[in-house]
């Protein structure tokens, strides 16, 4: 198993960061939050988990051991692969996946694209045994640091990255336009969580 690369990051794309190690180029994927903290040329380490499948291997990367700890967990119950696996933790942060389960909260998983309310009630007995408790204070989502590029793209970047359509992430965006205008600086984690939380709405 490789548990982790480290080195320069090489290239980032929608879903996928390339870090160069010892010469070679390991193509990670990773959660929009990861992909947005990442800057070319600089040096990075992710914790990683390797999925292996007959006809592929496909590494996925994480800011921390407990978020590959976690997904590791997730992708294991039944129905749910490594894609939505990494979709929940790209929407909320392991700790807000603990005290979502442990709460029996239905909306907080619904809101992870490719989750309706019948996956979400399954997979809410499916993980109830298996997170554990909360380790600290939770928030709704994880932030995505801000970088170089606008508000907009980073948040349109995200939430296609999310699985979002691009149609769907345009109308977020514009949606959450005022609230970004009001910022001196846009957060873009908390116009993330607005963004989600309108999309939710909508369904």
């Amino acid at each position: 198993m490789i548990a982790f690369v480290q080195g320069p990051v090489a290239a980032v794309a929608a879903t996928v960061a390339v870090v160069e190690v010892g010469g070679v180029g390991m193509a990670v994927q990773c959660t929009p939050a990861t992909l947005a903290g990442l800057r070319l040329g600089e040096s990075v380490r992710l914790a990683t988990s390797l999925v292996v499948r007959e006809d592929s291997l496909t590494l996925y990367g994480f800011a921390d051991d407990d978020e590959r700890a976690t997904f590791e967990i997730l992708q294991a119950a039944p129905g749910v692969g490594p894609r939505l696996a990494q979709a929940m933790l790209g929407v909320h942060s392991p700790d807000a996946l603990r005290a979502a389960i442990a709460g029996g909260d239905e909306r907080a998983l619904i809101a992870v694209p490719g989750i309706g309310k019948a996956k979400a009630a399954k997979l809410l007995l499916e993980y109830k045994d298996k997170l554990g408790a909360p380790h600290g204070s939770v928030p709704a989502q994880k932030p995505i640091a801000a970088g170089p590029a606008p508000w907009h793209e980073q948040l349109h970047a995200a939430l296609v990255g999310l699985g979002y359509a691009p149609r769907e992430a345009d109308e977020a965006v514009a949606a959450v336009a005022p609230e970004a205008e009001a910022q001196a600086v846009p957060d873009v984690g908390v116009l993330l969580k607005a963004a989600l939380r309108g999309l939710n709405r909508t369904r």
